[in-house]
């Protein structure tokens, strides 16, 4: 069946995410992780120690959306919570296999990263940039 090609910019743009995503997800699928997944580990692990509250900050997610993804990474143990006992905030650092996991899947994002580039191309990519930010002013 032919896609129906719609005029609506907000079924466009989560048709374009979703296919972004999936480009990543395959890339990253030998590691048995999704880009969320990912790119969570490696914003954990560029904060070091922090609260769920500070990493939804700074990775620009609400925290109940950030708690459910951080979820199985915590049961796969590539996160621990590395708060005192009886601390009411969680505090979050990777595990020695959650540092392992985002060395063995940066060439792997590298990959997904220099796919997009080439389907959109370098120049395009800096536009589309400042498109988007312009997205997300209020």
């Amino acid at each position: 069946m032919k896609r129906h090609k719609s005029s609506c910019y907000c079924i466009n743009l989560r048709r374009v995410t979703n296919a972004v995503s999936n480009l990543y997800d395959t890339h990253l699928a030998p590691l048995d992780i999704t880009v969320n997944q990912f790119s969570l580990l490696r914003n954990l692990g560029r904060l070091g120690t922090c609260s769920v509250s500070e990493l939804a900050a700074y990775v620009g997610l609400e925290r109940t959306t950030l708690v459910r993804t951080l979820k199985p990474l915590i049961v796969r143990g590539l996160i621990w919570d590395a708060s005192e006992a009886g601390q009411r905030n969680r505090m979050l650092q990777l595990t020695k296999e959650g540092k392992e996991m985002v060395e063995s899947g940066g060439p792997l994002w590298e990959n997904a990263q220099r796919e997009i580039e080439r389907r959109i191309g370098k120049e395009n990519m800096k536009q589309f940039f400042e498109i988007l930010e312009n997205l997300e002013k209020d």
